[in-house]
């Protein structure tokens, strides 16, 4: 390697988060761009570039046998920062703010119920395939059956009630499948159940929860809609981060032992 490649290396690891921007925006530029050429939007972008993302920490897990996927390089760890839980969480607050307060309003009692609904089933449904193959503990159903919720519930679940880092990553993977199919999926169903104005995207992001799945499929069925499903969507994640450690799991301790 020659000084000048050191040089140039050194230059970015020390500007790895600008680098993390840099790389973030072309691939989403590259899955937008693939979405429009190749399934005329159909296939939102940004499951495109989840994809992309998932493989390439495939491959940086490989290279550097880390824990960080692609972050574990030097060159790439702002990419680590860039990811975590703190502009996460930034992003989906600025999202939120482009809700009308009168157009949230109008969900009332049926917006509260919709996000009771969908995390009681999606506890149900994920603790049912858990018991399904094989896992009688109460830890391990409350988790999967909290990454069944999302990716984000999953994790904060496990990790409060002792949950091994192997059931944990399963709960995390069933979260990105769940999203991945609800971002995918929701362009195609929209039309069949009335995903066409600010209170229907509401309820709808209150029943499914992930906020990627939502956010995406929303974007590829009318953007105008995002907010909304954004906003109960967020409330969901907090309200299942709420129940899952306390009263979901009480309940399978009580059921399971």
């Amino acid at each position: 390697m020659t000084s000048a490649t050191q040089q140039f290396l050194v230059v970015l690891e020390k500007n790895s988060l600008l680098l993390a921007f840099a790389l973030t925006g072309t691939t989403v530029w590259v899955s937008y761009f693939l979405s429009d050429k190749l399934t005329r939007g159909r296939l939102h972008g940004s499951a495109i570039a989840i994809f992309i993302g998932l493989v390439t920490a495939y491959i940086g897990g490989i290279i550097t046998n880390g824990k960080q996927g692609i972050s574990d390089l030097p060159v790439l760890s702002g990419i680590g920062l860039m990811g975590g839980a703190m502009l996460r969480d930034l992003s989906i607050v600025a999202t939120a703010f482009g809700v009308r307060a009168e157009e949230f309003s109008k969900s009332g009692m049926i917006g509260a119920l919709s996000l009771f609904t969908g995390i009681t089933v999606s506890f149900l449904v994920g603790g049912l395939v858990a018991y399904c193959f094989g896992y009688r503990d109460a830890i391990s159903i409350t988790t999967l059956g909290a990454g069944a919720a999302t990716y984000i519930v999953g994790p904060v679940t496990g990790s409060a009630i002792g949950a091994s880092s192997e059931v944990i990553a399963l709960s995390v993977a069933a979260g990105l499948v769940k999203a991945i199919m609800v971002m995918t999926l929701t362009p195609f169903i929209a039309k069949l159940i009335g995903l066409n104005n600010p209170r229907a995207a509401m309820i709808f992001g209150g029943i499914m929860g992930t906020n990627s799945g939502v956010m995406a499929g929303l974007a590829a069925t009318d953007p105008k809609l995002v907010p909304y499903g954004a906003m109960t969507a967020t409330f969901y994640t907090g309200l299942g981060c709420l129940l899952g450690p306390s009263v979901i799991f009480i309940v399978n301790r009580a059921i399971f032992g």
